[in-house]
């Protein structure tokens, strides 16, 4: 199987899905069904992966891919973008087609409203989080917050992911007062002098609940820990995995 249905309570018209790559490939730097175009893997390659995600998922028609940055922009997909557009989410009310962000390490975000009207993805590294790229997608649905139900996908996980004290610093700068305790328990103190084991997982949930969003699922994985996964800090380069959604007519 190249990709796994994401696990969660969602609207009958709502698809969503994560790719994996194959174990017998774990060392090779973009084989095993690397989705992004971006890493320096062959161009024909990449197109040959696409196409084959394109069959995998049950009615999916075309996919929006983004330019990512790091960044809080927001694609509004009103008609497929040929190009990538330059954003680290996307939403969008058209059947068939998904919004869908390229992950190895950082936290793949889906988000749907109750009725399975709108569909959306984003791209949440510790700079995208910290910036307030969750709560700028949260903020695109027509829908209030405790409509929305939202997904996280495979990531680096806290045991893994360690991050200088200037990161954590600035996360208690910018989420001060309620969220703090909640802010210290996603950064725990690491062997290593200055610095902290980071929990993106956390950090996005205490985000999206601060806004009122309370329907949240956690696929659990690690994407350092399992080869199934393209993981940057545990082979660079590496190519990318998929995280998708999209609602059928």
């Amino acid at each position: 199987m190249t990709v796994l249905p994401a696990q969660w309570d969602v609207p009958a018209n709502v698809r969503a899905y994560f790719s994996t790559r194959s174990v017998a490939s774990e060392g090779d730097a973009y084989s095993g069904f690397n989705l992004a175009a971006h890493v320096g893997d062959a161009p024909r390659a990449v197109e040959t992966n696409r196409r084959q995600l394109l069959s995998d998922c049950d009615g999916l028609q075309s996919v929006q891919w983004l330019d990512q940055v790091h960044g809080t922009d927001v694609h509004r997909v009103s008609q497929v973008y040929e190009g990538a557009p330059r954003a680290d989410a996307a939403v969008t009310r058209l059947p068939g087609v998904a919004c869908a962000v390229l992950t190895a390490d950082c936290l793949p975000v889906l988000f749907c409203d109750d009725h399975g009207a709108q569909v959306a993805a984003a791209h949440a590294g510790w700079r995208g989080l910290l910036a307030g790229v969750l709560i700028n997608t949260v903020q695109a649905f027509a829908q209030p917050p405790a409509a929305l139900r939202v997904w996280f996908g495979p990531c680096i996980r806290q045991p893994r992911f360690e991050v200088g004290a200037e990161v954590r610093e600035k996360f208690l700068a910018e989420f001060s007062g309620p969220s703090s305790s909640a802010i210290a328990s996603a950064f725990l103190p690491s062997s290593k002098p200055g610095h902290y084991r980071c929990d993106l997982a956390a950090l996005a949930a205490m985000q999206l609940r601060a806004l009122g969003v309370n329907h949240i699922s956690d696929c659990g994985l690690c994407s350092y820990d399992d080869p199934r996964f393209y993981s940057y800090r545990r082979e660079n380069p590496c190519g990318r995995l998929v995280s998708l959604i999209y609602r059928l007519p």
